[in-house]
């Protein structure tokens, strides 16, 4: 079981509706507000599409059980994940391709497109499945359609809980472990007690995800003695730390550099 500290859903569900959520997709995204953008072959589009590079990791975005749906021509390798809150969240065209190609040989299966058993019980944070391209989305650049269901009734417009939403450098790891980044980029900021770095590629222990492409600030807390100009490209390890919303996202006192090296 994995979890994120600082996600929990709001106290009284019934009250607040959707929680505040995590954003799903761990990596670089780019995404509009395309909900109800009309459709030659349907209904309006009932969800926000959500571009990343192939195999990118998707994630529980509050804690929940998922089921697998498998039978759909459109929609591809997909899950329901049935939250804690009484939302209902759908994840649709999950990955099926075994190689880097477009090849269409992998199944709806985990390990392709899901990293849980069907029906499992999961938690905010945790690593549920991979962006692809199955379905009619075929061809078409990888990206999870992601759709936002209050009580499991009718499809509300996402784009506003994404927003908001925390976006995690890496899937969070099992409850009460630690985790361990080595992140690529360049110094933003310094000051003696702190560095940021605009990250270009992470690479992520235990989970070992690597992203390239990030493109996102990361506040590194300094043991001392560290001297940073910017501009200056370094690699950076850090610290081992719990799975926290604030060091899953490299927020300021998140993180703890370790060592570091010239990029």
């Amino acid at each position: 079981m994995l979890a994120v500290a600082g996600s929990a859903v709001a106290a009284n569900p019934k009250k607040s509706g959707v929680p505040t959520l995590l954003f799903p997709v761990a990596g670089a995204t780019t995404y509009t507000d395309d909900f109800g953008d009309a459709r030659s072959d349907g209904p309006p589009h009932p969800g926000n599409d959500l571009l990343a590079a192939k195999k990118t990791p998707v994630i529980a975005v509050e804690s929940g059980k998922v089921k697998f749906w498998t039978t759909s021509a459109s929609a591809g390798c997909m899950l329901y994940l049935y939250g804690d809150s009484g939302t209902m969240y759908e994840y649709i065209h999950l990955n099926n391709d075994l190689t880097a190609k477009n090849d269409n040989q992998g199944k709806c299966v985990q390990g392709t497109a899901y990293a849980v058993p069907d029906r499992a019980a999961v938690t905010a944070g945790q690593q549920i499945g991979y962006v692809g391209d199955s379905g009619d989305a075929n061809g078409i650049h990888p990206h999870l359609h992601f759709e936002v269901h209050p009580g499991g009734n009718g499809a509300v417009d996402p784009f506003r809980y994404l927003n908001r939403a925390p976006h995690l450098l890496a899937p969070a790891p099992p409850a009460g472990q630690m985790f361990t980044l080595k992140l690529t980029g360049a110094v933003t900021s310094a000051t003696e007690t702190s560095v940021t770095l605009t990250a270009d590629s992470v690479a992520a222990w235990p989970s070992h995800v690597r992203q390239s492409k990030v493109g996102v600030a990361v506040s590194l807390a300094l043991g001392g003695g560290e001297s940073f100009s910017p501009g200056e490209r370094i690699v950076a390890w850090t610290r081992p730390a719990l799975g926290s919303t604030a060091a899953l996202t490299g927020a300021p006192g998140g993180l703890v550099l370790d060592r570091f090296a010239a990029a």
